[in-house]
């Protein structure tokens, strides 16, 4: 396996069986200390215990499968490093999250932070990951997980304004309510573990509670409690990094490429909206989120109101409904009111032409708040000069694009979008999942709105917003 350079979300085969993940930087006058750690996650993506917390203070776990090395300093750069026994791992962990927390400053101020993935017996690089970081002081840096049997690397790249605390029990840790010393780990083998650590949390606002929406009271029950639940795990997200009470104009961009039929004929996208409107259900005051679909073209969907929602997934979730390789018998004529004939959108994949229509809705709808749209596409992006084009020129207007992937390779330049010069603010978000339906709502929520507090905080002063 050769060594591959990774942007945010992507994921490759891990083929070792053992592994050691390095978390490096670059040591200078005023750079935070960090520290590397691990949590052995379940199917449900949650810890079993505390012991399921690899970190300075617990450097093995229990089944040896997991253990922090420590650190070292070689010219001018830090190097902490845990080691993962893969073939070691019980059968109930099918997750390693790979973490870091910083003492004495935030991510911003840590200069080249990366993660290298080595082959634990060879040596060899197997794969690394840049990560940028702005006022967040814990650190996703990636995860091996499993996946039909084989495991997977995948850089996740995302922070926590909240700290360890906020990251740890996320997953299930207890954390201490008294904040305990730690910067001086026990290095004596007779002592016993200490508590999980809790090192001091930046202040945030407190977070703010679902919002009631006009038309909620509407919903089948079943669909109005997994609303109010996930509007919950929106609002923790969102207070976690930092935008507690936050509002936007929420987007909803859904591929119906020819790829992407299976994804609608099983249910997965109709399920991916009803999870997109709690988003828009907590961030935007009316509750209701703009539509589009695009292939070959783009067509606009009419607005999704949320008290309206099984009706909308029914009319306009509707891809898979139909063949896309020849010429449905399904007459226009027959279409209900509002609905898109799938004909005319096409097969093929033109990005372009769906993040044109957007913005130019937003030129011509201006708001008082910004504007998040949430892209979902399964890959095969083949206009990557048009695509950049078009986000380039976005740079200026008050738009957040949150692309994810939905499994297949090949994002071109949106998974590099991250990374690429020449912008005043980052105005792009990108990370990829093999399986949507596997990731759990919390998870998915903070993947979904980790960038874009720092963007709306960069955007107001360049004076975009």
């Amino acid at each position: 396996m050769t060594a591959r350079a990774l942007s945010k979300g992507a994921n490759l085969p891990v083929d070792s069986s053992s592994v050691r993940v390095e978390l490096t930087w670059s040591d200078g006058p005023g750079v935070p200390d960090v520290d590397a750690s691990a949590l052995l996650l379940t199917d449900a993506g949650r810890v079993r215990d505390d012991g399921d917390f690899v970190f300075y203070n617990q450097p093995r776990h229990a089944s040896n499968a997991v253990t922090h090395l420590g650190k070292q300093s070689a010219a001018g750069v830090l190097t902490d490093t845990v080691a993962v026994d893969l073939r070691a791992l019980e059968p109930a962990v099918e997750r390693v999250v790979l973490c870091a927390s910083s003492d004495g400053g935030t991510f911003g101020a840590v200069p080249g932070l990366t993660l290298r993935l080595l082959d634990a017996g060879t040596g060899t690089e197997l794969a690394r990951f840049s990560m940028e970081a702005g006022t967040e002081t814990a650190f996703i840096g990636g995860e091996l997980y499993l996946r039909a049997g084989q495991w997977k690397f995948r850089a996740v790249g995302q922070g926590y304004a909240s700290g360890l605390a906020g990251l740890a029990t996320d997953f299930g840790i207890t954390v201490d309510d008294e904040p305990s010393d730690t910067s001086t780990p026990s290095t004596s083998p007779a002592s016993a573990p200490a508590p999980v650590p809790t090192p001091p949390v930046p202040a945030a606002a407190p977070p703010v509670g679902p919002r009631l929406v006009k038309g909620e009271e509407q919903l089948p029950v079943d669909m109005r409690k997994r609303l109010s639940l996930r509007k919950e795990q929106v609002a923790v997200s969102l207070s976690k990094h930092g935008a507690a009470g936050i509002t936007a104009r929420v987007i909803l961009v859904l591929d119906a490429s020819g790829s992407m039929s299976f994804l609608y004929s099983k249910g997965v996208v109709a399920d991916v909206v009803e999870r997109m409107a709690a988003v828009a259900a907590q961030l935007d005051d009316d509750g209701e989120m703009q539509a589009w679909t695009f292939a070959s073209n783009a067509a606009r969907l009419p607005d999704l109101r949320l008290g309206e929602l099984p009706e909308w997934l029914r009319l306009h979730v509707r891809v898979g409904q139909m063949s896309l390789f020849r010429r449905s018998r399904r007459s226009s004529r027959e279409l209900e009111a509002g609905q898109v004939d799938m004909r005319m959108v096409g097969i093929q994949n033109e990005e372009q032409k769906a993040i044109a229509q957007v913005r130019a809705y937003v030129r011509e709808n201006p708001a008082a708040a910004p504007t998040l749209v949430l892209f979902f596409s399964d890959g095969g992006v083949h206009r990557d000069a048009a695509i950049e084009r078009e986000l380039r020129e976005a740079v200026e207007e008050p738009v957040f694009w949150q692309f994810v992937g939905l499994g297949r390779s090949n994002y071109g330049v949106l998974e590099r979008f991250d990374t690429l010069p020449g912008r005043r603010v980052d105005n792009v978000g990108f990370f990829a999942v093999d399986d949507i339906s596997t990731v759990p709502d919390q998870e998915l929520y903070d993947r979904l709105l980790s960038e874009f507090p720092a963007w709306v905080a960069a955007a107001g002063q360049a004076g975009i917003l």
